[in-house]
């Protein structure tokens, strides 16, 4: 089984195979489960992050724009709130800065699925087939993110 990329660029052919995406079911801000398979058939950005994380406030208002962007073609970004302590400022911060994707608190220790996070921002790059194509850690430019989203529509 090979390893997800570990930079922010997606370099892949038809005929390598990658890791399916651990499957989750989390509560979402409004308290309604959302499960990480009922965006099959999307390019998803599973995006783990915390409100007091500054690299990770920076690269919300590119994942707000980019799902403008390419939300009808099939792009999402899911949101994972990791920090306990912060849960109660996550659903404020959302509405404040305009998040237009969902976000999900990990109660359930998630990041663990996914081999552990050692830092946040982290971003998984998920494929319309469901398979985990890239790892990004560490907080990059909008434009980055446009050209892995490009590669996958």
């Amino acid at each position: 089984q090979q390893q997800p990329v570990q930079n922010s660029s997606v370099a892949s052919t038809p005929e390598q195979q990658y890791p399916e995406a651990p499957d989750f079911e989390l509560p979402d801000l409004n308290g309604k489960n959302i499960k990480l398979s009922d965006f099959k058939g999307k390019v998803v950005f599973l995006n783990f992050w915390a409100t007091w994380c500054p690299p990770c406030k920076r690269e919300i208002p590119g994942f707000i724009n980019l799902v403008n962007k390419y939300g009808k073609d099939g792009f999402i970004v899911l949101g994972v709130a990791v920090d306990p302590r912060e849960f109660d400022k996550v659903k404020p911060y959302a509405q404040t800065v305009g998040v237009n994707y969902p976000v999900v608190y990990d109660k359930k220790g998630v990041s663990q699925l996914y081999g552990g996070i050692r830092s946040i921002p982290t971003t998984f790059v998920i494929n319309r087939e469901g398979k985990v194509v890239g790892q990004i850690v560490g907080s990059r430019p909008e434009q980055t993110f446009e050209k892995i989203i490009k590669s996958l529509l």
